[in-house]
């Protein structure tokens, strides 16, 4: 297990975050219904004081390299431990024995995990092919870019880039899909942009693994890249982080891993080491 900085000793369920900034939780009212955040409210979420306290007055590369040493302090979990990691990370703040399906926005029961078409399974955002990291320990098991999804929309999703057009993905209204690349609904792009810039900042090709690198391409296939980049820089500005991303964040650090995404803690250095 790696060491990591000082960190607060239990994690905040998302209902207690939103009380206590004094606000309604997210609805998700039926286990059919896709979840819709408010992104506008406030949360009480945030980062340690000193967390980025070495990347503070930074930009560009050196903020990127900042940043690559702040998160690289996180304990790794297996592929199995990811199962019932997900089920905090990702836990329905309305009905505890759910959980939100990333792409359909659906709350289905934690026990309905696996490989049948209507089970949920664990998606990579960042395709575990760009880059042929698979599942292995570290960027194959990182909870900062794997969500339950739907088995089907999983399949239909597959390793493709992220891109805007195509037409709607049964069984996940928002959601488009062509040849070469997938779209996401409305409400999770901002989610995914972040994930994937993530996983640029963390795996930086010095620890065994690709140097994984967004870029403003599609059908990258193998190449430990994924695109677009200028699509993603876009969602992240049109859909930023909300409560339950947030939150998301607070249980991967506090239970789990024990290092953050800095995108959701500082969406505005997207743009910084991203020009």
């Amino acid at each position: 297990m790696s060491t990591h900085r000082a960190r607060r000793s239990r994690r905040l369920p998302l209902l207690a975050v939103v009380a206590a900034a004094g606000v309604a939780a997210p609805s998700v009212a039926a286990a059919n219904t896709p979840a819709t955040a408010d992104t506008t409210r406030p949360t009480a979420v945030q980062a340690p004081d000193d967390y980025y306290q070495d990347a503070t007055g930074k930009s560009g590369p050196e903020l990127k390299a900042a940043l690559h040493t702040i998160i690289s302090e996180q304990t790794k979990l297996s592929y199995d431990e990811v199962w019932d990691a997900l089920k905090s990370t990702d836990e329905d703040p309305d009905n505890p024995s759910n959980v939100i399906l990333l792409y359909s926005g659906r709350s289905q029961a934690k026990d309905a995990s696996g490989g049948d078409p209507d089970d949920w399974n664990r998606e990579h955002v960042w395709a575990k092919s760009h880059g042929d990291f698979g599942t292995a320990t570290g960027p194959g098991t990182d909870l900062h870019h794997l969500r339950p999804a739907n088995v089907k929309v999983n399949s239909t999703r597959g390793n493709k880039d992220f891109d805007d057009g195509g037409e709607e993905v049964p069984d996940a209204p928002g959601n488009r899909t062509d040849d070469d690349s997938f779209e996401p609904r409305d409400q999770v792009k901002g989610d995914i942009a972040r994930m994937i810039l993530y996983m640029a900042v963390r795996y930086d090709g010095d620890d065994g693994f690709p140097d994984l690198e967004p870029n403003d391409k599609v059908d990258n296939g193998s190449a430990p890249n994924i695109g677009r980049l200028s699509v993603l820089k876009k969602w992240s500005a049109e859909d930023p982080p909300d409560d339950f991303e947030k939150n998301r964040n607070e249980v991967i650090y506090d239970s789990f891993q024990h290092n953050r995404n800095p995108f959701i803690d500082h969406p505005e250095w997207v743009d910084s080491i991203w020009k």
